[in-house]
């Protein structure tokens, strides 16, 4: 039965995984000849978070009835995926200077719950981590962040692994529905990649509300590349724990 090990360095919080990051490992587990395709796009796939993802652990994969696939450890259920719906109107591109701007004002140089998230720690560094810092766009309901791409990502052909863009298509969401840094986690995370991207192609990475619902939010995210052209897009449910409602 296959396994799936998600390693330290790509952790979230500091015991758990990033959920784009396990997301995009968990779709890759359907998918892989797809990812590997230069075009078309793919089918989105949708992912379940069940519990925090454990690191350095072997997770056992089962399938499904309907091609997709569980992600247990052991007899607790912690995530599975499966063909997915995506319907989200992404914004106009934000520019790389532009999203470079917004970066300066990015929440999380203030206070960062999980200042060791692979996606966007300010205790990580390039090479380490993506360091992708979404701060609000002025005159727009949008933040955004610049992003490029390290050769740690190369999937081996100067383009850059699936599971990257997933995790890059992550944390910007959170920013763009939280006002204050509560704790909130990833529940469900649908995503689609449009076209691979190049290592050290200067991307863009959009984040915007499209609901809440007391202590449900919904947010889309989009992924530019150094042409302005969409690479990725999804859409993420984002849960505030009860236990700090």
């Amino acid at each position: 039965m296959p396994s799936l090990v998600i390693a330290q360095r790509f952790c979230g919080p500091p015991q758990s995984a990033n959920g784009g990051y396990f997301s995009g490992m968990v779709a890759a587990q359907v998918s892989r000849p797809a990812f590997l395709a230069e075009s078309p796009s793919m089918q989105p796939l949708s992912v379940r978070l069940e519990a925090p993802p454990p690191l350095d652990t072997d997770l056992v994969v089962v399938e499904t009835p309907g091609g997709g696939v569980e992600i247990r450890e052991g007899d607790r259920l912690v995530g599975g995926v499966a063909v997915g719906s995506l319907d989200v109107s992404v914004p106009s591109p934000v520019a790389y200077g532009e999203a470079v701007d917004a970066s300066r004002n990015y929440m999380g140089f203030t206070r960062h719950r999980f200042p060791t998230c692979f996606v966007c720690g300010t205790h990580r560094t390039l090479g380490d981590g993506l360091c992708i810092y979404a701060g609000p766009v002025s005159g727009r309901n949008v933040v955004a962040a610049p992003w490029t791409a390290d050769r740690t990502l190369d999937r081996g052909d100067g383009k850059v692994k699936p599971e990257f863009m997933w995790a890059a298509l992550d944390c910007p969401g959170y920013y763009a529905v939280t006002p204050d840094d509560r704790m909130m986690l990833l529940a469900q995370f649908t995503a689609e990649l449009v076209r691979p991207i190049e290592v050290g192609e200067r991307c863009a990475v959009v984040g915007w509300r499209i609901q809440s619902n007391g202590p449900r939010h919904e947010a889309g995210t989009a992924l530019y590349g150094g042409d302005g052209e969409l690479r990725g897009r999804a859409w993420a449910l984002w849960i505030e724990p009860r236990s700090t409602r």
